[in-house]
Formats: C-alpha cells, sequence, structure tokens
C-alpha cells in the first residue's frame, strides 16, 4: 500500500517555534498518548499534503512546559531547525497504537455512516467531532449532532464504515428542527 495518500498517516504533534541553539523544536502533542513519542524512531514532516524531506531520525523527545521538545538527527542548528517550524509531525497510519476494546480513533470515525437501529434508516454520514464536556458529539453533515456515548451509538463498525444508533425520542424530535 503506497504511503503517498493522505489517509495512510497519522498526525501526531505539530512543531512549533526552534528551541534552544541546537536544533531542537518545540511541538504540541496531538495524540492521546504523547508518552509513546519517547519510544518513536523516525518520523515524516509535512505542510498541507506536501512532504518535508524524507524520513526524519529522532534522536530524542522530552517534554518540557506542557510541550514536547524534539531533536532530529541531522538538525544541529538555529537555521536548520527553522526550516522544520509549523511542520505536521506524522508516522505511517500503521504505526498507531492499538486501542483497547470499544475504544475508536476519530479518524476513523469520520465517513461512516449512520443509521438508526431500529428503522435502518440512514441519517448521514460522520463529518466532523465536538469536544462537548462529556460524551463528544458526532456531526453528522451539516445539521444532525449524535452524543458519542455507548447507549445511543450502540454498534460501531469502523471496517464496515458503519455506526448503528439508538436514538431516544427527544433527541429524535431535537434533530428533525
Amino acid at each position: 500500500m503506497s504511503l503517498q495518500a493522505e489517509d495512510q498517516w497519522v498526525t501526531i504533534a505539530r512543531l512549533g517555534r526552534v528551541w534552544g541553539n541546537r536544533g531542537g523544536l518545540a511541538a504540541t502533542s496531538l495524540s492521546g498518548r504523547p508518552e509513546r513519542f519517547q519510544q518513536i524512531r523516525e518520523v515524516y514532516l509535512f505542510r498541507g499534503a506536501e512532504q518535508v524531506g524524507a524520513g526524519f531520525e529522532v534522536e530524542s523527545v522530552r517534554p518540557h512546559a506542557g510541550e514536547w521538545i524534539f531533536k532530529f538527527r541531522g538538525v544541529d542548528n538555529i537555521s536548520q531547525a527553522e526550516a522544520l517550524e509549523h511542520a505536521d509531525v506524522r508516522i505511517p497510519l500503521a504505526e498507531r497504537l492499538d486501542l483497547p476494546q470499544g475504544e475508536h480513533y476519530l479518524s476513523d470515525l469520520m465517513g461512516c455512516e449512520v443509521r438508526e437501529r431500529a428503522t435502518g434508516e440512514l441519517l448521514g454520514v460522520v463529518t466532523g467531532w465536538r469536544d462537548a464536556g462529556g460524551p463528544g458529539l458526532l456531526e453528522i453533515g451539516d445539521k444532525l449532532m449524535i452524543p458519542f456515548a455507548r447507549a445511543i451509538c450502540v454498534e460501531i463498525d469502523t471496517q464496515a464504515k458503519r455506526i448503528m444508533v439508538d436514538l431516544p425520542e427527544g433527541l429524535k424530535d431535537l434533530n428533525k428542527s
């Protein structure tokens, strides 16, 4: 499988500014498990869909003041690091961590069709996600939002790109307006 397609990568961090004078870069984690950064040995940098150089060997990664400091082999001074500022740090999709049973990556939920279990009615396709302070909300098309809760999203098959839901009556009525 070619890694040229955008959907074959997982963005795990976004580089920010240069950190120090030896080529380090501060990064914001986009991973739920950033502690894994310390075991990653090779990453790929992107700006949009364009890959920046070849793979980068990770010399070290360490936490610092709520960020992560990445140091890449061969990037040894400020000017070399400046060329990498604001790039996305990605790994191949096949290298992401396996999740425990019942957990799902948000990227796997995108594009899943959502059907009401009782009727089979197609409600739409997952197009986004919103944090809501409790369970997140699946955005279905432009107008529908469904809480991503086990009591509502009763069958989730990301391989088949399908989510079956049991919508409470009040939620059905809200989404019809």
